[in-house]
C-alpha cells in the first residue's frame, strides 16, 4: 500500500521539462549512433548534402492535394503542378537548401568557438560531417531551440513612438549579416519597424559546430574549420631609451590621463592570458589609482607639483625622479551644467554580454550620476547613424532610461558618420560655460566610411575647435581597435577608458565622474631640464604615444592633454647621477671645444638636479600659463622605504608595467619583488583597487611560468 501511494503521488507531479540543451545534445547523440550503425547512405540523385529533394516537393504536395478545393479537380493540375516542377527544377539546379549550412559551420564565431571544449583562438576545430554539411534541418531546429532562452533574456526592443518609425530591409537581414555570426536565417521574419539608430535585434541559430562530435567517430571524418585569428589592434610603439644629458638635456611630453590599459591588462590576467605587450601603456596603469598627492588650496592654480627623489628599487646605481601632480577638485555644488551626448555603437559586432548590454548598463549608472538640469542626447551607428534621442534633461530621466533599453544590435559598423552626427548634436544643444561632451562607446570596430585612423583623425580635429570634448569607452573582446581609440581621444581633446566589468564603470562614471567628465586645464605639457653637472643619464617611464617636440612646449598651437576636476598624473623618470657605474654612454671623442665652466658656490642653481615646467590653458582660452618647480637634494629620500606610501605604490605599478612590456631595465626585477613593494604600500585602499593590483601581479607570475 506504501509504494502505492508514492506512485499515486508521482503520478501527480508535473515531470521537470528537458532543457533545449539536452534535447539538441541527447538529438545530435542519438543522430551520431544512427550514422555509425551504417544508416548514413549517400542521398539520392547525386545530392551529397545528405538529404532528398524529393521529401520536400512531397512536404508541399500533400497538403495542396489533400485541400477539398484542390483534391482531385482539374485547377490542381493547373496551379499545383507547375509551382512544384518548377520548385524541383530550382532545387536542383542550385543543389542547396534556402541557406548552406555549410557556410554556417564555416562561419563560427569566436564567441561560439569559445565553447569548444578542445579549441583555442587560431586552432583547428573539429566537427562532425553532419555538422559541416548540414544535412539534418531537425538537429538544426533543435540547436536553434537550445538558443532561444538566450535570446528571450537579450533585452527586448521597446515598441517605437508613432513619430520615430522607420522601414527595415529584410532583405538587408540576409545578407548584411556581422562577422562571425552563425547565419542571418530568420532575421526577415523577425524584423518590425524600429526608431531611427536602433536597430532590431537579429537572433540566429548556433551552428551544429557547437555541438562536440562523437569521440568514436574517425579523425579522418571530420571537418577541419579554422577559426578567425585575434583582431584587437595595439599601436605598436618602442620603449623609451636612456638619453644622455650631456647632448639631450630636456624631455618634453603631453599630459596623459587614460586608464584604458590597465583594465584591458586585467581583463587578460584574469582571462588566464599575459597580456600583449603592445596593449601596455604604463603610464595609464600608474595614473589608473587615486593617490592622495597633495593639491592646489584654490582654482586660481589648477595644478600642485610634488617631488621625490628615490633609490630605485630595480637597480642600485640610478636612483628615481617621481613628479606627481594634482588637479584641483572641483565640489560637486559648482560643477557647471553638462551637455552630453551618448554616441553609441549598436553594429552587430555589439552583440555580446561584454559590449552592448554592459554599455546600457554603464550609461545607466551615469545618468542616475547626472544633476536634474544636465542634458543627454543618443545617437547610435550601424550602417547609418540615427537620433535616438534629442536633447533631453536629466529630470526626465525615465525617457533616457527607456531610449537606452531600446537600443539593440545589427548591422556594420559606420563610426565617422555618427562621429559627424554626434558632433552636430552636441553644437545643437551647446551650453555656454558649461560641459559639451561627447561620449563614444564602441568596441573600435569601424569598417564603413572613412576607416583609416588618419581620416578619423581629421574629423576630431576639424570638430574639436567648437568646444566640444571627447571621451572614448572601449567595450568587449575579440576586435578592439585600441590604437583607433587612442587617435581619437588624443585628438578630440578627451581621454580614453576600457570598461570589462560594471565595477570599471562604476569607477569610471559615478566614482570619478568629476575628473570624466569636468575639465580644469587643456592642451597640459610637460618639460624637465636635467643639470648635466649632477645627472648624466635619463630615462622617461612611460608616454611614448605623447612624446613632443622641444620647440613644440611654448607652442600654444600644439595640441595636448586635458586634466579633469581631482585628476591625479604621475611621470616617473630614472635617472644616473654623473659617476655612477650605470651610465651606459661613453664621452664623446669630439665634445666642445671649451667645456662648461664649473658653476661657482654663489651660483642660483646650485644643488638643482632638474627644472619641471608645465603649460596649461585654461578651458575656454587660446594662450598657455606656465607653473615652475625646482628639483634638488631636498626632494631626495635615503631609501625607498622612506619615500612616501603613495610614492612607493605607484612606483611598484611602474614596474608592474615594465615588466608586462618587456622592458629590459626590470628584467631582473621579479614578480614576487613587485608585490611585496606593492603590499607594503597598499595603504588604506578604501575601493579595493590595490588589493586587485596585487592579484594581477600575483596571476602574471603564474602566468609567466607555464
Amino acid at each position: 500500500m506504501t509504494v502505492d501511494k508514492e506512485l499515486e503521488k508521482l503520478s501527480r507531479l508535473t515531470p521537470p521539462a528537458a532543457t533545449p540543451e539536452a534535447r539538441a545534445r541527447a538529438l545530435a547523440a542519438a543522430m551520431q549512433a544512427f550514422d555509425t550503425a551504417g544508416n548514413n547512405a549517400p542521398a539520392a540523385q547525386g545530392n551529397a548534402k545528405g538529404w532528398r529533394q524529393s521529401s520536400i516537393i512531397n512536404w508541399i504536395w500533400s497538403p495542396v492535394m489533400n485541400k477539398k478545393f484542390l483534391a482531385g479537380s482539374a485547377l490542381a493540375t493547373l496551379l499545383v503542378i507547375p509551382a512544384a516542377g518548377y520548385l524541383a527544377i530550382e532545387l536542383t539546379r542550385n543543389g542547396s537548401p534556402i541557406v548552406d549550412q555549410t557556410e554556417i559551420a564555416g562561419n563560427l564565431s569566436k564567441s561560439e568557438a569559445s565553447k569548444q571544449p578542445a579549441a583555442t583562438a587560431g586552432q583547428p576545430v573539429t566537427v562532425a560531417p553532419q555538422a559541416a554539411a548540414g544535412n539534418n534541418w531537425l538537429a538544426e531546429q533543435s540547436v536553434a531551440d537550445a538558443q532561444a532562452p538566450r535570446d528571450k533574456e537579450a533585452p527586448a526592443l521597446a515598441k517605437p513612438d508613432a513619430s520615430q518609425t522607420s522601414e527595415f530591409d529584410a532583405s538587408a537581414a540576409l545578407t548584411n549579416k556581422p562577422e562571425g555570426s552563425a547565419a542571418a536565417l530568420g532575421a526577415a521574419k523577425r524584423a518590425a519597424p524600429a526608431a531611427p539608430g536602433i536597430v532590431p535585434q537579429r537572433q540566429f541559430a548556433e551552428p551544429m559546430a557547437a555541438i562536440a562530435p562523437s569521440p568514436a567517430l574517425p579523425a579522418e571524418g571530420r571537418v577541419q574549420i579554422q577559426l578567425d585569428p585575434n583582431r584587437e589592434r595595439f599601436a605598436h610603439v618602442a620603449a623609451n631609451p636612456i638619453k644622455s644629458v650631456a647632448t639631450d638635456p630636456v624631455s618634453t611630453f603631453s599630459a596623459d590621463v587614460d586608464s584604458a590599459s590597465y583594465s584591458f591588462v586585467r581583463r587578460s590576467l584574469t582571462g588566464g592570458a599575459m597580456p600583449d605587450p603592445q596593449s601596455v601603456r604604463v603610464e595609464e596603469m600608474i595614473n589608473y589609482f587615486p593617490y592622495d598627492w597633495p593639491g592646489p588650496d584654490n582654482a586660481d592654480q589648477p595644478f600642485k607639483a610634488t617631488v621625490t627623489v628615490m633609490p630605485t628599487p630595480w637597480n642600485h646605481d640610478t636612483e628615481l625622479m617621481h613628479v606627481a601632480i594634482k588637479g584641483y577638485d572641483i565640489a560637486p555644488a559648482t560643477t557647471p551644467h553638462a551637455n552630453l551626448v551618448f554616441l553609441i555603437d549598436v553594429s552587430g559586432s555589439m552583440d555580446e554580454p561584454d559590449k552592448l548590454p554592459l554599455l546600457k548598463s554603464a550609461f545607466r549608472l551615469l545618468v542616475n550620476r547626472l544633476k536634474a538640469d544636465d542634458t543627454v542626447s543618443i545617437v547610435t551607428y550601424a550602417g547609418n547613424a540615427g537620433t535616438v534621442l534629442t536633447p533631453t534633461r536629466v529630470a526626465e530621466k525615465s525617457k533616457i532610461l527607456s531610449a537606452i533599453d531600446r537600443l539593440e544590435p545589427g548591422g556594420s559598423t559606420g563610426g565617422a558618420e555618427g562621429i559627424e552626427a554626434a558632433y552636430n548634436l552636441a553644437k545643437q544643444g551647446f551650453v555656454k560655460d558649461g560641459i559639451n561632451r561627447v561620449m563614444l562607446a564602441t568596441d573600435g570596430d569601424f569598417n564603413v566610411g572613412p576607416s583609416s585612423d588618419e581620416d578619423l583623425k581629421r574629423i576630431i580635429e576639424e570638430r574639436r575647435k567648437d568646444g566640444i570634448f571627447l571621451t572614448v569607452l572601449g567595450f568587449g573582446r575579440g576586435n578592439l581597435n585600441d590604437s583607433l581609440m587612442q587617435t581619437l581621444a588624443q585628438n578630440g581633446n578627451g581621454s580614453a577608458a576600457y570598461i570589462d566589468t560594471l565595477v570599471e564603470a562604476q569607477k569610471t562614471l559615478v566614482e570619478e565622474a568629476g575628473s570624466t567628465l569636468f575639465p580644469i586645464a587643456s592642451d597640459v605639457k610637460f618639460q624637465v631640464e636635467f643639470n648635466p653637472e649632477r645627472i648624466a643619464e635619463y630615462r622617461l617611464i612611460a608616454y611614448e604615444t605623447r612624446a613632443l617636440n622641444r620647440e613644440d612646449f611654448n607652442n600654444d598651437r600644439v595640441d595636448a592633454g586635458d586634466i579633469g576636476s581631482g585628476h591625479s598624473v604621475t611621470a616617473i623618470y630614472e635617472i644616473t647621477p654623473k659617476g655612477s657605474p650605470a651610465v651606459m654612454n661613453d664621452d664623446l671623442r669630439y665634445g666642445a671645444a671649451d667645456p662648461v665652466p664649473p658653476k661657482t658656490s654663489d651660483s642660483a642653481h646650485q644643488g638643482e638636479l632638474a627644472f619641471v615646467k608645465m603649460r596649461y590653458k585654461r578651458p575656454g582660452e587660446d594662450k598657455s600659463a606656465l607653473i615652475t618647480t625646482p628639483v634638488n637634494d631636498g626632494n631626495a629620500v635615503a631609501t625607498v622605504d622612506a619615500a612616501p606610501q603613495d610614492v612607493r605604490f605607484s612606483v611598484a605599478v611602474a614596474a608592474f608595467g615594465q615588466k608586462l612590456s618587456h622592458v629590459a631595465a626590470v628584467d631582473t626585477y621579479s614578480y614576487q619583488a613587485i608585490a611585496d613593494l606593492a603590499a607594503a604600500s597598499r595603504g588604506t585602499d578604501a575601493f579595493g583597487y590595490r588589493s586587485d593590483f596585487l592579484g594581477l601581479v600575483r596571476l602574471a607570475d603564474g602566468l609567466s611560468q607555464r
